[in-house]
């Protein structure tokens, strides 16, 4: 049974940057860690990422663990629900071709991100 969007936004909301895998909150979109960090006292927020897509991605390249994300605030905009945010999404295990052994592979980026979705109209 999948958790409700708003109990699973309550559960990521406060976990620390040293989240545990049973610390995380399974989501199969990323958009509602981005939100939970805007609204943690931390601005952070951390989970799993599941369903059809982390299967197939796990599967394309043999990953020995799911897929993690990790979402931290770099800056707090001046307009209320909105931040710049720094996304992380890693997974150990992974083959990639060329590669000799498997390995943690570390997807980061940065987005300037509010909670109705769109951006910031400015970055002051």
């Amino acid at each position: 049974m999948k958790p409700h969007p708003m109990l699973a936004l309550a559960m990521v909301i406060g976990v620390g940057s040293g989240a545990m895998a049973q610390d995380r909150t399974p989501v199969q979109d990323a958009k509602l860690l981005l939100i939970a960090a805007i609204d943690a006292p931390s601005g952070q927020a951390h989970g799993v990422l599941v369903g059809d897509i982390a299967d197939a991605i796990t599967q394309r390249f043999k990953g020995t663990t799911p897929i993690y994300i990790d979402v931290s605030t770099e800056r707090r905009y001046a307009q209320k629900g909105c931040r710049r945010l720094k996304v992380r999404f890693w997974q150990d295990g992974v083959q990639l071709p060329g590669v000799p052994a498997p390995r943690r592979q570390t997807i980061d980026f940065g987005i300037n991100y509010c909670r109705d979705g769109q951006p910031p109209k400015s970055l002051s």
